[in-house]
């Protein structure tokens, strides 16, 4: 039985600095690089480059083709305003001192006074721009951008209130909407052009800036977030009428792992939208999917928008793009519909990286959302902060086939996880978070979804020792306090 060594280094200063200048001479032109730095909510590597015989993603697959594609990405928290805090202040969660666990994480308050990752730019020199949702709260860390935060959404209130605030375009009867959220369907397919959908907005906003950012005498880290395919689940007709539903293929395991820990349970967050009722039933899970991928069909669209004008105007050839989920997403994978779980459909997500000049390819390592922050500062030739937990994965970039990580570390709730490239284990605690109450090992070998506990078996209890051992040196590395 293989059994991962779980080794790390942590590189010296002087080492991070040295290969920070080797960055700079291998894929940063004379002039300082720009950054495109694009998050889109709740997409799971449903692509057409992850392998994806269904989704319809021409726009982001044109990127990968230029970019190298981590196919081992994994987020450490799998929850937006958690994972966002996380990858953009560069430490890990921490469900011990309560540090980026949920989905109204503020890194302000979780972490005050840390510097961002747009922060580093920005005392480099960048011109640092906020579109969308990047951080989960529009107005956290603001400090981070040489502007205020752009968003469409509001600043304050629940942004899915049925036609508040222009979410949906088709008109529903008050009596139909959520009695507690006042929300509409969770999907919609209006007949509308994109221009009616935020999504569109954030695009065109981008575009306008990028003609902008480029009359200025200075480089730009510009981060542009997008919300679809985030819940509910609406675009325009015309991205529906791509896929047919009859040919959609849905999850051959729509059951609970066996022997799976309690503690673990799918997302309400669907049931807070109307239309939502049995969701085991095959016509649901169809049309959920059909959804779906309509929805991540129109943010490919959008982010081609931006793509395109980067292109138009002579930027990308000094640009690194940065493309990524900021989680992923069960779509009836166990019956489960939506994040917050430490199974891999919930904490598996795409990340691609193109650096002008650069190679390009599939990566297999294992990298965590942590790796981000130092990687684009030693591509750009930034110092390091001293706070960083993450570490580069700059080697990857000039050679998809180096090695990076053994494994990643994720947590969520009362638990912890950690994945290889054979193997997941996780482990819950007591509310003291200091005894375990349960446990689950998926042998990826023999079971690569998840659909068996076998922690039990005695053949693996040695390798469960060492994954124990590891977590315990982890949780002490990652605690600030």
């Amino acid at each position: 039985m293989f059994y991962p060594s779980f080794f790390y280094r942590k590189p010296s200063r002087a080492v991070l600095l040295a290969a920070s200048c080797l960055s700079v001479s291998a894929l940063q032109a004379q002039e300082k690089q720009n950054v495109l730095f694009i998050v889109v909510d709740d997409l799971r590597p449903e692509l057409g480059c992850y392998g994806s015989d269904v989704a319809i993603t021409p726009h982001l697959d044109k990127l990968a083709e230029q970019s190298v594609v981590f196919q081992k990405a994994y987020c450490n928290v799998p929850v937006s305003g958690a994972s966002r805090s996380s990858l953009l202040t560069g430490v890990y969660p921490d469900i011990v001192e309560g540090r980026f666990v949920d989905a109204e994480t503020r890194s302000e308050k979780d972490l005050p006074g840390v510097v961002t990752l747009p922060l580093a730019f920005k005392n480099a020199g960048y011109y640092t721009l906020s579109l969308g949702k990047v951080f989960h709260h529009f107005d956290d860390r603001t400090d981070s951008w040489s502007e205020s935060p752009w968003i469409v959404s509001p600043a304050s209130g629940d942004w899915a209130l049925y036609n508040k605030w222009n979410v949906w375009k088709t008109e529903i009867p008050e009596a139909e909407l959520h009695p507690q959220s006042h929300r509409g369907p969770y999907c919609e397919a209006a007949d509308v052009p994109d221009s009616c959908y935020e999504d569109n907005q954030i695009a065109r906003k981008a575009v306008a800036e990028l003609n902008r950012l480029k009359e200025m005498d200075r480089p730009f880290f510009l981060a542009v977030g997008f919300r679809k395919p985030h819940l509910p689940f609406i675009a325009p007709k015309k991205y529906w009428d791509l896929y047919r539903r009859e040919d959609i293929k849905i999850a051959d395991n729509r059951y609970r792992p066996e022997g799976l820990s309690e503690q673990v349970q799918g997302s309400r967050e669907i049931f807070q939208y109307t239309r939502v009722t049995d969701t085991s039933a095959e016509d649901f899970h169809r049309e959920a999917r059909h959804a779906y991928y309509a929805c991540v069909s129109f943010v490919d669209a959008q982010i081609g928008l931006v793509l395109d004008e980067l292109e138009r105007l002579g930027l990308a050839d000094n640009t690194v793009v940065v493309l990524l989920g900021d989680h992923g997403w069960h779509l009836g994978e166990h019956d489960f519909w939506g994040k917050h779980t430490l199974l891999q459909q919930a904490t598996h997500a795409p990340l691609m990286v193109r650096c002008p000049d650069a190679t390009s390819g599939q990566s297999r390592s294992i990298v965590e959302f942590v790796d981000i922050y130092p990687s684009l500062c030693e591509v750009c030739g930034i110092t390091l902060p001293e706070h960083l937990q993450g570490r580069s994965f700059l080697p990857v970039l000039k050679n998809p086939e180096a090695k990076h990580r053994d494994c990643a570390f994720i947590q969520w709730g009362k638990g912890v996880n950690v994945v290889t490239p054979e193997f997941s284990y996780a482990e819950w605690y007591d509310k003291s978070q200091s005894r375990v109450v349960d446990e689950a090992l998926f042998d990826y070998r023999l079971d690569p979804q998840e659909n068996r506990n076998a922690a039990g078996e005695k053949k693996y209890q040695k390798l469960i020792k060492r994954f124990k051992d590891f977590i315990g040196r982890k949780r002490q590395e990652i605690h600030l306090r």
